[in-house]
């Protein structure tokens, strides 16, 4: 059965899944939208909140991972995270050229209408520009917090990457005092081997001995004997 904590990872690892789906179908709602700039502010209100729940929960995982007790799962789910992360990232550029890409279909949409204005022309024109400075104001916003976001994901990026080092540091230094160990242990035992042989020769040298000795006896005993017999 599985343990409550691989159910924790399992379950935060389907909801980052999940938020990583729902932005890319709000960055292709971005593509295909036609405007107007109230439309795309909505969009992209709704995008930065699938940003924040989806990094939150990328920072769940990685604190799952700190709490694991072997090793290679902790090394298991800090990759995991940093491949998310490096996910995120992708979004978030794909993102920036979504606006791009639709901010600039609405500024030409809203130039073909003043081309075709006629009289009104002038009054367009005057809400064209107030439009545009609109537009240009909230595309400079939008691309500032995408920066700002990712800045932040590379910083935690390079932190996860200097913890999977330490961490494979670490493992290699524990295979080399297991390997340190396992020569210590051979080498013990070729020792106590040696010893019993050593002792097993004593004990028949001993024996030897006492029967020379018992020997050596009996042959007294039967010499002095004889003569009375």
């Amino acid at each position: 059965m599985a343990s409550c904590a691989d159910v924790h990872v399992r379950i935060c690892g389907q909801e980052i899944i999940r938020f990583d789906l729902e932005i890319k179908a709000l960055l292709q709602d971005i593509r295909d939208c036609p405007g107007p700039q109230s439309v795309l502010t909505e969009l992209n209100g709704r995008v930065k909140d699938k940003f924040t729940r989806l990094r939150l929960r990328i920072q769940d995982l990685e604190q799952m991972s700190r709490e694991q007790d072997r090793e290679t799962d902790r090394l298991s789910i800090l990759a995991e995270t940093e491949s998310q992360r490096k996910q995120m990232l992708s979004n978030q550029t794909a993102w920036r050229k979504a606006n791009l890409a639709c901010k600039l279909s609405i500024d030409n949409t809203e130039k073909d209408e003043l081309l075709r204005g006629g009289d009104s022309h002038g009054a367009r024109q005057r809400r064209s520009t107030s439009s545009l400075v609109e537009t240009s104001s909230s595309i400079t916003e939008t691309l500032m917090s995408v920066s700002r976001m990712m800045a932040e994901q590379v910083k935690q990026s390079q932190d996860t990457i200097g913890t999977l080092a330490t961490s494979s540091r670490t493992v290699q230094e524990a295979n080399e005092e297991l390997r340190s160990m396992t020569g210590t242990i051979h080498v013990g035992r070729k020792l106590i081997l040696k010893y019993n042989r050593r002792e097993l020769t004593d004990k028949l040298l001993l024996l030897l001995a006492l029967a020379l000795f018992l020997a050596t006896v009996l042959y007294l005993l039967k010499k002095r004997l004889l003569p009375f017999i």
